[in-house]
Parts: C-alpha cells; structure tokens; sequence
C-alpha cells in the first residue's frame, strides 16, 4: 500500500539525489579538490542529510489501510502558482538582482496564499529579505550580483 508519506519519501529522495549529482557538478578551481573544505562540500553534506531524512521518511510512514491516497481536498492550482512564482524568481534574479527578486518572491508568495493587507506583505517581506542580503553579502562577503537592470541603468 502507497500512502502519501511514501510519495512524499520518494519525491524528496529524488529531489535530494537530482540536487546532489548536480552538487557534484560545481566547478571548482585549481587545487581546490584537495581542500577539505570547497564549493561542493556543502551542497553535497544537503544532499546526503536530506536523502537521510527521505530514507527515515520512507521507513516510518504509515502503512494502514486508512491512510491510503486521496487527491481529494488537495489544491494543485495554489501549487502550481506557487511554482511559477519559483520560476518568475529565478528569471528575476538575473534581472533585478537578489534582494528586489527576494522580496518580490516573498510578497508574492504571502499574497498567493492569501494576505491582501499591503503594510503585512511590506513587513513580512521587506526586513526579512534585507536581513538576508545583510547575512549573505555582508557577513560572509558572498557577491551577489545586482541585476542587468542595475547595471544597465548605473553601470559597473
């Protein structure tokens, strides 16, 4: 019997494999692959935790009758909205650089799910992505790039 936490084991294994084979596909410089720690160290320590997880997954899910499949009560249409949002983030990203994409991706997402107050969708997206820019640009000097716009508009 297939319940929905073996599903849910499954697509996160195969999401978790997919995003480590790609791990293992990061260029690295010269000499780097001698050094205990590089660019691919990281994503491939996700992958393996997060296949772990899936495994564990798998093992404990219910396997009574009651818990069989249903798609009924599932909303596949926010799901999918959900996921173009991903997609229109990623195609952002290159245009208007990380902290405007993450915000817009993050006002999207709360509006998509149902918050139409726009001081809530302002205070829940704004600091959080700004915070986020801090953490990753300024913290631990990650360059991320503004956006073609920018660059276009200001140069450099």
């Amino acid at each position: 019997m297939i319940t929905r936490d073996h599903i849910g084991g499954l697509f996160f294994l195969l999401l978790c494999s997919t995003y480590g084979y790609s791990a293992t596909q990061i260029p690295m410089l010269p000499g780097d692959e001698f050094q205990p720690f590089n660019a691919q160290t990281l994503p491939i320590a996700l992958a393996c935790f997060g296949g772990f997880l899936a495994i564990c997954m798998l093992v404990t899910a219910s396997r009574s009758t009651s818990d069989k499949l249903v798609l009924t009560g599932l909303d596949f249409v926010l799901v999918t909205k959900l996921l173009g949002l991903v997609v229109l983030f990623a195609v952002a990203l290159k245009w208007i650089g990380f902290l405007l994409a993450t915000i817009v991706f993050l006002a999207g997402g709360y509006r998509i799910l149902g918050e139409r107050r726009l001081k809530v969708l302002f205070l829940a997206s704004v600091p959080f992505a700004v915070g986020l820019w801090m953490v990753l640009a300024r913290l631990l000097d990650i360059y991320l790039a503004p956006g073609r716009l920018f660059t276009g508009l200001f140069g450099g």
